[in-house]
């Protein structure tokens, strides 16, 4: 029988340290995925198939278990309604990045935070979520509603485009009544499908329709 013989400077903690570590590592391999790949994926798969991709889909994109998804996620709508508060979430960060640079005037900023798409999904092809509507209402409910909350920062600014007199003087709740259901239309119809427009440069045309319309000609 082999007897251990331990340093007195070896304590128990020691070995809890050793164990704990090993967990770290294994919680840290490839069946533990973030969830930020799980949605970026969701919506790389949603741009490629529409509403069609699976949760087999997912897994095998992500080279995870199907079962490690459902640990998080109890099905594909659940997931697909995290995945809208997530990207909304991260439009919200890059907003106040938007805010924050000196660099830009303030209609430089205006136009940029109605226009943002975080980098990791400005090539993500939104136009098939009019199919939402009908398949799924739920989650098409909370993109209507991610829409039409968190303008605190966008009104803020076009009202400090007003006062320094770069835009002229317009009813906010107007100009937000516009622009949302601009956006709503398009998550209601196949409109950009038929017209081979990304939404992304629907997004641009809109904004620019919209807001230079309202800017001072320059004297």
């Amino acid at each position: 029988m082999i007897k251990w013989k331990l340093d007195n400077k070896i304590k128990f903690p020691f070995f809890i340290c050793i164990i704990l570590k090993g967990l770290v590592i294994r919680l840290g391999s490839k069946d533990n995925k973030d969830h930020s790949d799980i949605y970026k994926t969701v919506l790389k798969l949603f741009s490629e198939k529409g509403i069609k991709f699976t949760m087999d889909d997912i897994a095998r994109e992500l080279r995870i278990s199907k079962k490690t998804i459902y640990v998080s996620f109890k099905d594909k709508e659940t997931l697909f309604i995290a995945t809208v508060d997530h990207l909304f979430d991260s439009i919200k960060e890059e907003e106040k990045k938007i805010v924050e640079d000196d660099s830009l005037s303030t209609i430089e900023k205006l136009e940029k935070v109605l226009g943002v798409l975080p980098d990791n999904y400005k090539d993500i092809n939104l136009e098939w979520l009019y199919v939402l509507k009908d398949k799924y209402p739920s989650i098409y409910k909370r993109v209507e509603k991610r829409l039409e909350n968190g303008w605190e920062i966008t009104i803020s600014l076009i009202e400090k485009a007003m006062e320094e007199g770069v835009i002229r003087q317009v009813p906010i709740p107007l100009f937000k009544t516009m622009f949302e259901s601009t956006l709503e239309r398009f998550f209601q119809e196949d409109i950009l499908i038929k017209n081979k427009i990304t939404y992304t440069k629907a997004l641009t045309n809109v904004i620019e329709i919209l807001l230079y319309g309202v800017v001072r000609e320059q004297a």
